[in-house]
């Protein structure tokens, strides 16, 4: 990622009716990787007991809820204040980009419109996005390949009265849920999809139109232009945490030559089909 992608100021929208509440705390490092996040809203009807969730997590990463009451049953309240809240800080001038976050299609024309004016579009959802939406942002990641994505942990009941014994018991048992939580985060998810063909011929076609004389391609730009392809591609979905390593697992199609840089311990990496 180029140092200038993370000067981007960012607003961050969140469409409380349509993600989990379960892993903001991966949201948000993940959207510090783009950018500093200098805007935080999050919409839905903060009066319906579906949106509690997310209330006990507002404060810890300074979000600010926006209330929008259901006007309409079954009809997303939040769609038309995010979107006017979206223009809004578009012709404000305080931005370099927009991070919208939900899994709905309604967002598909908010996306082109914002890229359209120049702005840098991440979109993070669910793997039930619809592909419109996925395709209208410069990047879409998925909510299920963050970190902690698959961490549960079970509330302790706060029980009054309690004797030693059971405080005691109490207290082991938070212990115990502790070490869970710690090996569950540090468990990397389950692949969302395996490297079919059309993959890899993303990659091929990827090698082909920016590699070298002989072939050979710096992987930073295979990456861009992967990406630039297909917004959600992402070395997560497939189960490895970067892209070299999914690339050194395609060993019988892709060559990897790792040269020294000017910098001790830095290595550049180069990637070319076999056949080249």
């Amino acid at each position: 990622m180029s140092q200038d992608s993370k000067e981007l100021k960012l607003a961050v929208l969140i469409d409380a009716d349509n993600v989990p509440y379960s892993n903001v705390k991966g949201m948000m490092e993940e959207i510090a990787k783009y950018g500093t996040p200098t805007t935080k809203r999050i919409y839905a009807d903060w009066t319906k007991p579906n949106a509690g969730g997310w209330k006990s997590v507002l404060l810890e990463h300074a979000i600010t809820p926006i209330q929008q009451y259901s006007y309409t049953v079954g009809k997303n309240s939040s769609d038309s204040a995010m979107i006017i809240d979206a223009m809004d800080l578009l012709y404000s001038d305080k931005v370099d980009g927009f991070c919208i976050v939900s899994s709905d299609s309604d967002f598909t024309r908010l996306a082109i419109r914002l890229r359209e004016s120049g702005m840098k579009v991440i979109g993070i959802g669910e793997k039930k996005t619809p592909n419109s939406f996925i395709v209208a942002c410069d990047r879409f990641v998925y909510i299920e390949v963050l970190d902690g994505a698959i961490k549960k942990t079970r509330a302790i009941p706060n029980g009054r009265n309690k004797s030693p014994k059971n405080k005691l018991a109490e207290e082991n048992k938070k212990v115990i849920e502790k070490v869970v939580t710690v090996v569950t985060e540090k468990t990397a998810p389950k692949p969302l999809n395996k490297i079919d063909n059309q993959t890899i011929e993303l990659i091929e076609d990827t090698l082909e139109a920016i590699g070298d004389d002989d072939g050979w391609a710096f992987l930073g730009d295979v990456g861009n232009l992967i990406v630039k392809k297909k917004p959600e591609f992402d070395p997560r979905n497939y189960g490895f945490s970067k892209l070299t390593p999914m690339l050194k697992s395609l060993t019988d199609i892709l060559e990897i030559d790792e040269r020294e840089s000017d910098k001790k311990g830095i290595k550049h990496v180069f990637v070319r089909l076999r056949y080249s």
